[in-house]
């Protein structure tokens, strides 16, 4: 009768509750602290954007003392000599050019890497671990002999020549990644879909890239990525102004000797504003890829 009574005794399901609780708003203050820490920044750059005048007050919270466009306007509303709309060609070439890239990447990569995942052929283990070789070079380190390259096809200054640019590094990561994604996809699947009639591409298409469509948003949107934030390339292969993208517009705000800090913040919000938008999209995506490609019963 003792032991039962001191086995019902609830005080130490009591403590176990308490430190249950510390254990968890310790956790959620961890969390907290490092969304702060990470959107501490981007508050940075949302009061430089929207603060009159161009140069940093020094507070410890960046709230804007008042609230003004000024900047949005400067950057959105740049024109050239001949009153073209300069900051709207900069952003078509960055659109067109990424995603050119982005599209380029997919297209070659999918069928590649569903024939390094599906067949065995001679030279199948060394061209992945070439692809795998290309990824520790920068693009960069290419830099004179592309150069080289375009000037002789004639494609400096020009958006199918970055394009063709960005692709020799973007291809070689995609194949690598959809490689992958393949690999995990059961070849059952593809077997079941044929038994039923369909084609080998029938089966590619129908059973395979549904599956592989979480696989293939990640990959378009990292090769997006890439090609929108890239700044070496763009500013040695563009001479033009009317043929920058964003990234070398936005580098022109800071000089050798003084820097446009609120429209470089400003600048930085428009480029930031298509990419979330492609990830929100791509993001519907990744959800719904999850459960498909499979076999309806």
């Amino acid at each position: 009768m003792t032991w039962a009574n001191a086995s019902d005794h609830p005080a130490p399901v009591g403590r176990a509750g308490g430190k249950a609780l510390l254990v968890e708003l310790g956790t959620h203050f961890v969390l907290l602290c490092a969304v702060c820490f990470a959107l501490y920044p981007i508050l940075w750059v949302i009061s430089l954007a929207f603060s009159p005048g161009e140069a940093p007050e020094p507070r410890v919270i960046p709230l804007p003392d008042a609230v003004s466009t000024e900047h949005l306007v400067a950057v959105a509303g740049r024109t050239s000599d001949d009153g073209t709309w300069l900051f709207g060609l900069q952003l078509l070439n960055s659109i067109l050019i990424s995603g050119a890239t982005a599209i380029t990447a997919i297209a070659i990569a999918t069928p590649a890497a569903f024939a390094l995942s599906r067949f065995d052929f001679v030279g199948a283990k060394e061209s992945v671990r070439t692809l795998l070789a290309t990824q520790m070079f920068p693009g960069v380190a290419a830099a004179i002999p592309l150069y080289l390259m375009l000037d002789f096809l004639g494609l400096i200054d020009s958006r199918l020549g970055l394009i063709l640019v960005y692709a020799t590094t973007a291809v070689p990561f995609a194949i690598f990644q959809l490689r992958g994604a393949f690999d995990g996809i059961p070849k059952d699947l593809e077997e079941a879909a044929m038994v039923d009639g369909a084609s080998r591409f029938g089966a590619f298409v129908r059973v395979v890239l549904p599956a592989a469509r979480p696989a293939l948003a990640v990959t378009t949107l990292f090769a997006f990525m890439t090609a929108w934030n890239e700044f070496i390339l763009a500013a040695t292969f563009m001479s033009r102004e009317e043929m920058f993208t964003l990234p070398v517009v936005l580098q022109r705000y800071v000089g050798e000797y003084d820097a446009n800090w609120g429209a470089f913040a400003a600048g930085a919000i428009v480029v930031s504003v298509p990419v979330m938008a492609l990830f929100y999209f791509l993001q519907r995506h990744l959800v719904g890829g999850l459960t498909s490609g499979g076999v309806k019963g």
